[in-house]
């Protein structure tokens, strides 16, 4: 804790002096001019002169609470899949299951403003490969990530959650129910300090996390410029699998799973396109992407045949259904009542 809790010794610092010395209390025992040929005199003089004892107090109380754990590079229970990346982090704060960080994993994510049916897809996709036991990760984000970690719940795979702050902290506020049920149920991991903030740079270091614990990465949705993207690349490089869900031409959520297409990601339609190219199990009644919807009239379904699954307006509508816009918007609001279809900002509707 010391160690990882000096101010300005970064990871890097800090795997060059394990590297070099061997244990935490090896490294505290060597001579400033033996550390600094390591790590450069600033560095080295930093590592000896910091009093981290409050900050290790803090660890330590936290570390007492039922369900708190800290794994380092040491631990057995420290997760195999993280030393294959280039860059594991020296310590690990678990909040939850610890046994499933070493589980097969598949991560899930994609954009925060998704839309509604993408939060379907990821919460259907994910349920399903929970059912055939992988571990769902994700980052506790709004959007994709939350619908993800819902799935995940939903089956015996269950989930994890990787986080951008501290492991006592939770972000956003709006997800803090589902924290509280992923503590409860799975587990919630950060590399950061307790305490530490949603500062931008940490969610890149949050991303290698997500990739490195997994087989491989599902995106849903994804703008062109998005950290889904950042996500999948890190996976790619360590040699997991890529998968994504196409969409709609006309969507800008889409475009970055088309491009990931485009750059070799395999185009999945349903969970059992990953679990195949994985090897694994297909559970049974998998659900497909397009699976028909029964219970509804013959002018409902009239009217989410000529919706499609793209976002439609009503001039579309009205065009593609021949009704009144009086009648249509009758019916659109039967069929948001039942969860048939989704308002979306700017007068769209879009089927589920």
């Amino acid at each position: 804790m010391r160690l990882t809790l000096t101010p300005g010794l970064g990871p890097t610092a800090q795997r060059q002096v394990l590297a070099a010395f061997g244990p935490p209390d090896a490294v505290y025992a060597a001579s400033h001019s033996a550390l600094a040929n390591v790590i450069g005199d600033p560095a080295a003089r930093l590592l000896l002169e910091h009093d981290a004892s409050t900050a290790v107090a803090r660890a330590l109380e936290w570390l007492d609470e039922p369900g708190n754990a800290l794994l380092t590079l040491a631990d057995a229970a420290y997760p195999a899949s993280l030393l294959e990346i280039p860059d594991p982090p020296v310590c690990l704060y678990v909040k939850g299951d610890v046994s499933l960080l070493k589980r097969p994993g598949i991560a899930v994510v994609g954009a925060r403003s998704a839309t509604p049916q993408g939060e379907s897809n990821a919460e259907a996709f994910a349920s399903v490969l929970s059912r055939a036991g992988l571990v769902v990760v994700s980052g506790l984000a709004l959007g994709i990530d939350a619908a993800a970690h819902r799935g995940g719940l939903a089956g015996q795979g269950r989930t994890v959650a990787v986080i951008g702050t501290g492991a006592d902290r939770i972000y956003p506020a709006r997800n803090g129910e589902l924290a509280r049920r992923i503590a409860a149920e799975g587990a919630i991991v950060s590399e950061f300090p307790l305490g530490a903030g949603p500062l931008t740079h940490h969610f890149p270091r949050r991303n290698r996390l997500i990739a490195g614990l997994a087989r491989g990465v599902l995106v849903v949705e994804a703008a062109v410029k998005s950290g889904s993207l950042i996500t999948a690349r890190l996976a790619a490089e360590c040699g997991r699998e890529v998968f994504a869900i196409p969409g709609s031409i006309h969507s800008p959520v889409a475009r970055g799973c088309h491009r990931l297409i485009r750059d070799g990601a395999k185009l999945v339609e349903c969970a059992d396109d990953i679990l195949e190219e994985l090897s694994l199990v297909v559970p049974e009644a998998a659900p497909a992407l397009d699976e028909a919807v029964p219970g509804v009239g013959e002018e409902e379904a009239a009217v989410l045949q000529a919706a499609g699954h793209d976002p439609v307006d009503m001039d579309t509508l009205v065009h593609r259904t021949s009704l009144t816009p009086e009648a249509l918007y009758a019916i659109l609001l039967t069929l948001e009542l039942e969860g048939r279809v989704a308002r979306l900002p700017g007068g769209r509707f879009q089927r589920l």
